[in-house]
């Protein structure tokens, strides 16, 4: 007798969808690729940015994607005073949380330190360092209830320095011991906690860094096929796609013209 195979008439589901997943400085750049990507899983979408109109931007084009729902909220993580308004405020949307997505970061001018702006010192430790460690603290009651995930985006200037960078990159080199801390803490709560250590990506990083100077932003870029926004994104649902026993604790990308913080191949 011949046995027909029927295929099933249900695609597959991804273990995402449905998933409840809090992305900050997702305006632009990677924060914006991971939405989308996040949303073509069928995730359940938080974004929050300093950007309010470019972020309602992305979420429109999140739930044209798939997004099972879409919330956004103007939110500037550098501000601390603003991040616990943000938890007490969403304290309904953002129960059940199950991953965070730590993006938003930023440098800001490439000088020695004793040619730096306090200001621009002080907004770099704000976003990256002190914004990131209160975002995650008031988010881990959902996560650890969860079995959540901790997705922290780093640097690999974090590991490799280069001159101009002793801020930026000290900020990252925290990201990573924070990270590691994190796990420490969070033994036997189940939440898994990565940390993603892009090197060159072309996007508003530069724009960012010199302060709306295309031309200058430009330069870092002549000659090199950067990393797109959408290859660390993907990296990040990668790791979020793992079975839940398994833990992607780093990892480093790079183009392949890049092979340290500052050693380029370029044409």
């Amino acid at each position: 007798m011949a046995v027909h195979q029927v295929a099933s008439s249900t695609p597959n589901r991804s273990p995402l969808a449905g998933a409840k997943v809090l992305i900050t400085g997702a305006s632009s750049g990677i924060g914006a690729a991971t939405a989308e990507a996040f949303a073509a899983q069928g995730a359940s979408l938080i974004l929050v940015a300093r950007r309010e109109a470019k972020l309602r931007e992305i979420a429109e084009r999140c739930r044209d994607l798939g997004a099972s729902a879409v919330e956004c909220s103007q939110l500037d993580v550098g501000n601390v005073e603003s991040v616990d308004e943000f938890f007490k405020v969403h304290a309904d949307k953002l129960r059940g949380l199950s991953h965070l997505i730590n993006n938003a970061g930023l440098a800001l001018e490439r000088q020695a330190l004793q040619d730096s702006s306090w200001l621009d010192i002080q907004q770099m430790l704000d976003t990256n360092l002190r914004g990131l460690v209160q975002v995650t603290r008031l988010a881990l009651p959902q996560l650890i209830q969860s079995s959540g995930h901790v997705v922290n985006i780093g640097s690999v200037t974090g590991i490799w320095m280069y001159a101009g960078g002793a801020v930026y990159g000290a900020t990252k080199a925290a990201v990573r011991l924070f990270s590691e801390g994190l796990r420490l803490d969070l033994m036997g709560h189940r939440v898994r906690v990565t940390n993603i250590e892009p090197g060159m990506v072309e996007s508003d990083f530069s724009l960012v860094r010199f302060k709306g100077d295309a031309p200058k932003a430009a330069q870092v870029y002549a000659g090199v096929e950067a990393l797109q926004p959408r290859d660390i994104a993907d990296a990040i649902v990668w790791s979020c796609n793992r079975p839940a026993h398994v833990n992607v604790h780093e990892m480093i990308l790079m183009p392949q013209a890049q092979a340290g913080a500052l050693f380029f191949d370029r044409k």
